[in-house]
């Protein structure tokens, strides 16, 4: 995959994350130096090992299905598009806000918001493409874009809202039908 396929790709993969840490910024009248620096962390490592967890599950099952392999990605991309999309036009729920900062709940929170990272790491095994660089990108660019997320949402936070998740969701379908178009 080209640089920036997988700069959009962590992008879109950072979308709920961000919209956590949106939320939090929001909420969150007053924050230490260190909260703001601990959720970014956490969602950027998570994101980083996800994809990086799925690929390993996918080198084993990859020999087959290596026929049909771009139509799992395919449909691996478009399911959590769709999925993203979907939750966008759900309520927020306030009490992920809150508990934000307890390292269980940030803990919680890294792991359901890099689920989505899991399925493109499997999807990566099966283009037999490489998944270290990636996931370290995906990772940089989430924990970057949390930062940010912190940051806007205690300035703009109740402007944006959800709609980062669909933003997220449709550019992973757009990725998915790239990879299908690449293997047709």
């Amino acid at each position: 995959m080209d640089f920036l396929t997988i700069l959009t790709l962590g992008l879109a993969l950072s979308m709920d994350a961000f919209a956590v840490s949106l939320t939090t910024g929001f909420s969150k009248k007053k924050m230490s130096s260190l909260n703001f620096i601990l959720m970014p962390a956490f969602f950027g490592f998570f994101q980083a090992i996800m994809p990086i967890a799925g690929y390993a599950i996918g080198l084993s099952i990859r020999d087959l299905i290596s026929s049909w392999d771009h139509w799992v990605a395919f449909g691996l991309l478009a399911f959590v598009g769709i999925k993203m999309i979907f939750e966008s036009f759900q309520p927020e729920k306030e009490s992920e806000t809150e508990a934000a900062f307890n390292l269980s709940s940030l803990l919680l929170l890294s792991i359901a918001t890099s689920i989505d990272a899991l399925a493109v790491g499997l999807s990566f095994s099966f283009l037999k493409s490489t998944i270290l660089i990636p996931a370290l990108m995906i990772g940089i660019i989430t924990f970057l874009v949390c930062l940010a997320g912190i940051a806007v949402g205690k300035r703009f936070g109740h402007l944006l809202g959800k709609k980062s998740d669909l933003i997220g969701g449709i550019v992973l379908i757009g990725i998915g039908i790239k990879i299908l178009l690449e293997h047709l």
